[in-house]
């Protein structure tokens, strides 16, 4: 059964209640902004982590959007026990900050993986398509090079322009202060 949704000032009101928050992002994305006092566990490690950390207290999941929680409702609900009051903030950190209530901004930090790939992806695309069509249609390989690279990413779940991007200077920095 997937879990109820509150609006992000229910889901303050049950944390000055002594509810607990938890952020079910993965750590590049969790790193560049986040609610201060959110639990990191992420869905990727969820399995692993034990939910009796709330003894008793409501548990709230969250992430950017909210749809990866309400995706993921009925499996956060079976983890966290039927015996746990359990809830999704609707709207997730995007709707928490459109709320004007307070997050943790560290500009420092890169933007997380999945969107510098589709920046890459997206910019590589649109350089090759411009200039095949006003320089030599050669160009055209570098889309069609771009768009095999996402559909076998896809496919498969290996991203060699995700791998490359870690190895790129501003993210070894943060992965190293991550580990930190």
């Amino acid at each position: 059964m997937p879990l109820p949704t509150v609006t992000p000032e229910k889901a303050r009101h049950l944390l000055n209640q002594g509810a607990i928050l938890v952020d079910i992002r993965e750590a590049d994305e969790r790193a560049r902004e986040r609610i201060a006092g959110a639990r990191h566990l992420p869905l990727s490690k969820l399995d692993e982590a034990d939910l009796a950390l709330h003894n008793g207290k409501p548990v709230i999941f969250h992430c950017r959007s909210g749809a990866r929680t309400l995706a993921n409702s009925a499996w956060l609900a079976a983890r966290a026990g039927e015996s746990c009051e359990a809830y999704v903030v609707e709207g997730g950190l995007d709707a928490w900050r459109k709320a004007g209530l307070p997050v943790v901004t560290d500009r420092s930090q890169p933007i997380e993986m999945q969107r510098q790939v589709q920046i890459g992806a997206g910019g590589m695309a649109l350089a090759g398509t411009l200039l095949g069509a006003l320089v030599s249609p050669w160009f055209y390989i570098v889309p069609g090079f771009v768009g095999t690279g996402l559909l076998l990413a896809g496919l498969t779940g290996f991203c060699g322009m995700a791998r490359l991007l870690m190895s790129a200077p501003w993210n070894r920095t943060a992965l190293r202060s991550q580990a930190a």
